[in-house]
């Protein structure tokens, strides 16, 4: 009997469910396979197992229903995807507060968290004009999550209706940091630095493709798109040369806030898999991950000649204590102006928005960290990107 975690048991597995045959392209039956064989020999609960193998025939089944609405409407790869506003920052730096500000002005498309959730409608899906079922499958989701997993929601709610990050796209691919937040992965960790994420990139791009595609059938037109991942921190190279005209908006806050808070929600999401977690090596990873990130994110910049005109970098605190205002330099960037119903949408969204629920207050030292260990691996970041705080604190 193969084990459950087999890379051709997941694809048989989600085949049988959709009742087709063909993903397309078979370039991510690799990266899968790496990932289950670290699956196999992590340390994880039934519970926890059984949370993860979903996820991947979820993830294949998306991939079966997307390539036979491509078969059916060979139109949709002709659908471009035009310069981008591409909002990118570690975790708890104002990544969502952008993307939702910019995504409330009409003339952006973005994706929601029904859209990410179920990328794919069912095949005799018909667009009527009415609410689109996923919606309720999505807010059945975010209730469960809230009574479940309240401190997974309090750390990173998804809400429905509201935009979402685009990383699922990239975890579909199965190249994607993503795995690595929710289990320990040694093999599968140090294999993916080694990989050209252009599969990955190229997945995300397809299915913005069959978005806009959708889009097109309920409101008849197309608008520029606004994306958000941390996720593509590391890797802004590989998303230019798939997204040429993007514009980068790069948001920044103090790492010794963002670590802390970023273990936090992978210790959890370690938790809901695994009886065993190991705080200490949660924090060391996520320092070391975040580090790299940025490593990276600062290298792909210097290496563009217009990095100036490609990129806005935006400070958390500017972003709370003036959000029209950060939102207005990003708009003077792309060269769009903020109209007077784009800017009133914005208010409307910021008085009516979500109240999240109050998070828990991690400190470095919860996972075996110190403020100087963060501070002695962001050194080039702060000196970069926030010289004056990282004098100040240096003073101190």
């Amino acid at each position: 009997m193969r084990h459950p975690f087999d890379a051709r048991t997941l694809m048989n597995a989600a085949q049988t469910k959709e009742g087709l045959e063909d993903f397309g392209t078979t370039v991510f039956e690799t990266p899968l396979s790496v990932l289950t064989d670290d699956y196999t020999v992590a340390d994880l609960t039934d519970v926890g197992g059984h949370i993860l193998r979903s996820g991947l025939v979820h993830g294949l089944r998306m991939r079966l229903r997307a390539q036979e609405w491509f078969r059916r409407h060979p139109e949709i790869a002709d659908e471009r995807i035009v310069a981008p506003v591409v909002v990118v920052g570690m975790m708890r730096s104002g990544t969502t507060l952008l993307q939702r500000l910019l995504a409330a002005d009409r003339r952006f498309h973005c994706a929601y968290g029904w859209e990410v959730v179920e990328v794919a409608p069912k095949l005799d899906h018909r667009w009527s004009g009415l609410e689109d079922p996923r919606i309720a499958i999505s807010e059945k989701r975010e209730s469960t999550t809230r009574e479940m997993a309240p401190e997974l929601f309090a750390i990173h709610p998804m809400y429905a209706r509201e935009p979402e990050e685009e990383i699922v796209f990239l975890s579909d691919a199965f190249l994607s940091h993503v795995p690595e937040s929710g289990a320990h992965l040694p093999t599968y960790r140090a294999w993916l630095d080694e990989q050209d994420f252009t599969p990955a990139y190229d997945h995300l791009h397809r299915m913005l493709q069959f978005l806009q595609w959708q889009k097109k059938q309920v409101c008849g037109t197309a608008r520029r798109w606004v994306l958000k991942s941390p996720a593509h921190l590391g890797y802004l190279d590989t998303l230019r040369t798939r997204f040429p005209d993007l514009h980068v908006v790069h948001m920044h806050r103090d790492p010794r806030e963002t670590i802390p808070s970023g273990a936090g929600l992978n210790a959890t999401l370690h938790a809901m898999h695994s009886d065993h977690v190991d705080r200490d090596r949660v924090g060391a990873q996520w320092l070391g991950r975040m580090a790299w990130t940025n490593d990276r994110a600062m290298a792909a910049r210097d290496a563009w000649s217009d990095e100036a005109r490609r990129c806005t970098d935006v400070d958390f605190a500017d972003a709370v204590a003036d959000p029209i205002g950060q939102v207005r330099r990003v708009y003077d960037a792309i060269g769009v102006p903020l109209t007077a119903e784009a800017e009133a949408a914005m208010r409307r969204w910021l008085e009516e928005r979500p109240r999240e629920p109050a998070r828990a207050p991690y400190t470095a030292s919860d996972f075996g960290l110190t403020d100087g260990m963060i501070d002695d691996r962001f050194t080039a970041y702060d000196a970069r990107f926030r010289t004056a705080a990282h004098s100040s604190r240096r003073r101190r």
